[in-house]
C-alpha cells in the first residue's frame, strides 16, 4: 500500500464511504481551547480480528452489547457501536469476511485480541487541515462521508486525516478529525448506552513530539513514555471500571 493510499484509508475510520454531494454542516461546531484528550474524543476505535467475537468480548467485560453498525465497501471492514456518553462512542472495527479486499491502514487481521488502535476528534475539519499543513504534514481531505441508518435517515459528516510519524503496525496515536452534519444525530445518541468514558490516555516511545503536535490542535494530552504506541480508554460500565 502506498503512503497516499494509507492516508486515504485513514480518513474513513469513522465507518463509511465517501459521498460527493454537497452537505450542510454546523459552522464553528467545536471551539478547541486546550481540551483534554478525554474531552476531545468523538469516538474510540477498538480494533479486532473478528467482529462477533469482539462484540461478545466487550459485552462480557462491560455488560453492554454493541449494536452492528455497517460495512465499509472497498475497505474490507465492518463495525459495531456503543455509546460512551454524550457526543462520544466506541466503534469496534474488524475485517469483513464477505469482502476479498482489505485496505484498512492497520492490519486488524493480525491483532491477537481487541485493542484501541486509533481515535477521532470532533473539530472544525477545515481548521484542522490548515493546522496540519502548517506543521508540514500530509493531509487527506476534508472529505464528505455518509451512511444510511436502519430507519432510512442519513448520517453525514466531514473528516480529515493527518499523516504524522507516530504510528506502528498496530496503533496510530494521531487522531483523525470529524465534523458531523448540522442535522445529523450523533451515533452516541442511538447506540447502546450504559458505558461512560472516564479517561483516554496516550503512551509513546517519543512522547514530547506527539504531545507537542496534539497541542497544536488544541488538545492538551499528557503523553507518557512507553516502548511502543499505546492508547487506553477507561470506561465506567454496569460491571464497574474497565480498561481497554
Amino acid at each position: 500500500m502506498t503512503r497516499r493510499e494509507w492516508l486515504r484509508n485513514a480518513v474513513f475510520a469513522a465507518t463509511a464511504w465517501r459521498s460527493g454531494a454537497a452537505r450542510s454542516y454546523g459552522e464553528g461546531a467545536i471551539q478547541m481551547k486546550g481540551r483534554s484528550a478525554r474531552d476531545a474524543v468523538d469516538h474510540v476505535l477498538l480494533g479486532a480480528p473478528d467482529l462477533d467475537k469482539a462484540i461478545a468480548w466487550f459485552e462480557a467485560r462491560t455488560g453492554v452489547k454493541p449494536v452492528f453498525g455497517g460495512i465499509h465497501p472497498g475497505r474490507g471492514t465492518r463495525n459495531a457501536l456503543a455509546s460512551l456518553g454524550p457526543r462520544q462512542y466506541l466503534e469496534i472495527i474488524a475485517p469483513d469476511p464477505a469482502q476479498k479486499a482489505f485496505n484498512f491502514q492497520i492490519d486488524l487481521r493480525k491483532l491477537a485480541a481487541p485493542k484501541v488502535v486509533n481515535w477521532a476528534v470532533a473539530a472544525d475539519v477545515d481548521a484542522a487541515a490548515v493546522t496540519a499543513r502548517q506543521l508540514k504534514y500530509d493531509v487527506y481531505g476534508p472529505q464528505e462521508g455518509s451512511r444510511m441508518r436502519p430507519d432510512g435517515s442519513q448520517l453525514l459528516w466531514r473528516s480529515v486525516g493527518v499523516l504524522a510519524p507516530f504510528r506502528d503496525a498496530e496503533v496510530d496515536p494521531m487522531p483523525f478529525f470529524i465534523q458531523w452534519g448540522r442535522d445529523t444525530r450523533h451515533p452516541s445518541e442511538d447506540s447502546p448506552s450504559g458505558c461512560r468514558l472516564l479517561a483516554f490516555e496516550l503512551r509513546h516511545p517519543d512522547p514530547a513530539p506527539l504531545g507537542t503536535t496534539l497541542a497544536s490542535f488544541d488538545i492538551a494530552a499528557a503523553v507518557t513514555k512507553a516502548d511502543r504506541p499505546i492508547l487506553t480508554a477507561t470506561l465506567d460500565t454496569p460491571r464497574g471500571r474497565v480498561l481497554l
